[in-house]
This record gives structure tokens, C-alpha cells and sequence, in this order.
């Protein structure tokens, strides 16, 4: 049969989504880390950090129109 191994190949592509998103993460913070050493940039980046968050979430908030009970 043609399809013998199709679910196994198709159970295989969450786990490399995970690993894929966890080492953007990985990289990203590799590439971040030395900045938290001075007080300033700290500040910075976590402003950025929550305010991109932040953005995102009220901006997909107002498009899919949620809202709170």
C-alpha cells in the first residue's frame, strides 16, 4: 500500500514546528543576552518586547472583534 508510513510522516511535523519556533527563540535570546548587561538596553528591549506584544494583542483583539464578558 501506498500510504504505509503517511501518519508517522505526518506526526513528525508538529515536533518540527516546536523545534523549529524553540530554536528561533534559542538564537534570538543568544543574540539579545549580552544587551541585558547594561541597565539601559535592558529597559529597552523589554519595553519593545511588551509593547510589540501588546500591539499584537489589541490589534488582533479589534480585527477579530473579542471581546471580554
Amino acid at each position: 500500500m501506498e500510504f504505509e508510513g503517511f501518519w508517522e510522516n505526518v506526526l513528525r511535523y508538529p515536533r518540527y514546528m516546536v523545534s523549529l519556533i524553540f530554536g528561533i527563540f534559542f538564537f534570538l535570546w543568544q543574540q539579545i543576552q549580552p544587551l541585558f548587561k547594561n541597565p539601559v538596553t535592558a529597559t529597552v528591549i523589554l519595553t519593545l518586547i511588551i509593547g510589540s506584544f501588546s500591539f499584537l494583542y489589541f490589534t488582533l483583539k479589534a480585527m477579530l472583534g473579542v471581546n471580554p464578558v
